[in-house]
């Protein structure tokens, strides 16, 4: 396996505070790599680092061999990089097929607004939502707007998608609908990197995990490596049967 993206001792401070500390890993083509930590321990922060939103103060982060550290996040989609939002950012006056318009025409093929109607069309049949094509994305509840957002990040074509908590708000029906999403997306050769606090799913989703608190990585691994790290128990899962009745689900 190739690798589609290298995070290179990645650091990034707001004032005095670290919120990435010198952070590396590898993430290869075709992949579902898990990223998972306390509040706060820098799993966005460091998103935002890739896709272009903050320039580190130091590392570099290289996709598909070359250096984005930087760019700006125009020119990161453009690239073959999309990402979701943790809080959904819908264009609520516009339907939910001009949404996802939008993430066509301003993706990776710089789309015609011809070209990205077709591709948003393909696109909302993909997630479930082409029943609702017409819709105000304002009027959706929250499960639908989770999608329209995945949907929107997907309509850009990227080589590597970014999900922060999708999953985040939603019931076990709406998880489990997701899920086979997410797994559909894997199918289809988008790499995925996904941060995500509901653990019996990102366990059961990923072929590897990486562990961040208070912004320094403290584990990476196999699911079943991770579920079973002291640090990785001390720090965020806290209980011992718990993460074995995570490495337990997943077998």
């Amino acid at each position: 396996m190739s690798v589609i993206l290298e995070v290179d001792h990645v650091t990034k401070r707001f004032g005095g505070l670290v919120a990435v500390n010198n952070v590396s890993f590898q993430l290869y083509e075709g992949e579902i790599l898990g990223l998972i930590g306390p509040n706060g321990a820098g799993k966005t922060t460091l998103f935002n680092c890739i896709n272009g939103v903050y320039t580190p103060e130091e590392g570099r982060i290289l996709f598909k061999g070359q250096d984005i550290t930087g760019l700006p996040p125009y020119k990161v989609v453009r690239m073959g990089i999309a990402r979701t939002h943790q809080v959904v950012r819908p264009l609520n006056e516009l339907s939910v097929l001009e949404n996802v318009v939008v993430g066509a025409c301003y993706g990776r093929e710089n789309l015609s607004l011809e070209e990205g109607r077709r591709t948003a069309e393909e696109v909302l049949e993909f997630v479930g939502l082409a029943d609702k094509r017409n819709v105000l994305a304002g009027k959706l509840n929250v499960a639908e707007k989770k999608r329209l957002e995945m949907a929107r990040a997907l309509a850009a074509r990227p080589y590597l998608l970014l999900l922060d908590e999708v999953l985040a708000g939603l019931n076990p029906t709406e998880v489990a609908r997701m899920l086979h999403v997410v797994r559909k997306i894997r199918e289809e050769g988008v790499t995925i990197l996904m941060i995500e606090h509901l653990m019996h799913a990102v366990m059961n989703l990923s072929d590897r995990i990486i562990v961040l608190d208070y912004g320094s990585k403290i584990a990476e691994g196999t699911p079943k490596e991770v579920a079973n790290n002291p640090k990785v128990i001390e720090a965020y899962l806290g209980d011992p049967d718990l993460a074995l009745s995570l490495v337990e689900e997943r077998t």
